[in-house]
């Protein structure tokens, strides 16, 4: 009976893989991660330099990351080398730091298959092809919201973006991320059901740009 228990749990967990082989995964999840909140739950406590007063991040980049149908691989073996100071550095005025950049690729970026430098390029080309909903930029105190109003802004903001797309995050009660499915072309499409996990609070807090 604790064998059939033990593997019906095994079958219906999510397969968090560590070591795979780089290049073999399914699609991509591009994340995006709301600054205050980010600030708020960990980087202010970091003293990260990202949550400078007068820095100006809304939606940053937190990262470029390669899905299968059911779970993600990370830390995968490639022969690929590892990024540059330099490479890492460029990359800081969409993912807020050069450390960020870094960890992307360390634990996601080396999954992707591509050389680091295709890889930061792959990212930043996702970053730019969504619009960002200009209108949560001009927020100029926190508000409570629902967390499908954020959804709806993008939509509206990406016309080309349809509902099984998209997801959005919380956590503490914050407005955290949102998450888009991209093919490995870096074309929407939909996500898996394990990717779909909408936050589903009626008052998320959005806290405004620093």
């Amino acid at each position: 009976m604790l064998k059939t228990f033990c593997l019906a749990l095994l079958i219906a967990t999510p397969a968090l893989a560590e070591g795979e082989r780089a290049g073999d995964f399914d699609y991509y999840v591009l994340s995006l991660s709301w600054t205050p909140s980010w600030c708020d739950l960990e980087g202010d406590a970091r003293n990260s330099p990202q949550c400078d007063a007068g820095r100006g991040f809304g939606f940053t980049l937190h990262g470029l990351w390669p899905q299968y149908e059911q779970g993600w691989p990370s830390f995968c073996l490639t022969g690929a080398r590892d990024p540059s100071r330099r490479e890492t550095s460029a990359m800081a005025d969409i993912m807020g730091t050069s450390g960020l950049a870094w960890y992307q690729w360390k634990k996601h970026g080396r999954c992707s298959g591509l050389s680091s430098d295709a890889y930061f390029e792959a990212a930043r080309k996702a970053y730019e092809s969504i619009t960002r909903p200009d209108i949560l930029r001009r927020l100029t105190k926190p508000v409570k919201v629902p967390a499908r109003v954020i959804e709806a802004a993008f939509l509206e903001a990406n016309p080309d973006m349809e509902p099984d797309q998209i997801t959005v995050t919380c956590k503490a009660g914050l407005i955290q991320e949102v998450r888009i499915c991209l093919s490995k072309d870096l074309e929407l499409r939909e996500c898996s059901a394990e990717t779909v996990r909408d936050c589903t609070l009626e008052d998320a807090l959005l806290e405004p740009i620093r």
